[in-house]
């Protein structure tokens, strides 16, 4: 695969897959949805005075280098990214991918 991306999305609980779908939409050929959990300083909710730590889930999309602005504005559009406490997406450049045939181009042999 040449330059490869990776584009990484943090959202809310139970918005990992609106954003994969988005993400597939946009030209991805797929995703990874993971659990976290964290907090931002637009994320400071108690109840009963006792800290809330919320629940995230993280999306990894793995892109060629070319299609990262169209995925990440469909992210962005879908998630809601540019609200404050919707979350965040950001997109590393990765320098070797291994197991990706349909991505790289390469059939199997």
């Amino acid at each position: 695969m040449r330059n490869p991306s990776l584009i990484v999305s943090i959202v809310r609980k139970g918005w990992g897959d609106t954003v994969l779908e988005a993400s597939m939409k946009a030209g991805a050929t797929g995703g990874t949805v993971l659990l976290g959990r964290g907090v931002g300083v637009n994320e400071k909710d108690s109840i009963f005075g006792i800290p809330i730590e919320p629940e995230k889930e993280i999306v990894l999309t793995l892109t060629h280098e070319n299609q990262n602005e169209v995925i990440l504005q469909e992210i962005i559009r879908v998630a809601e990214l540019n609200k404050p406490g919707r979350g965040l997406a950001f997109v590393v450049p990765i320098e070797k991918v291994v197991g990706v045939p349909h991505i790289a181009g390469e059939g199997p042999r």
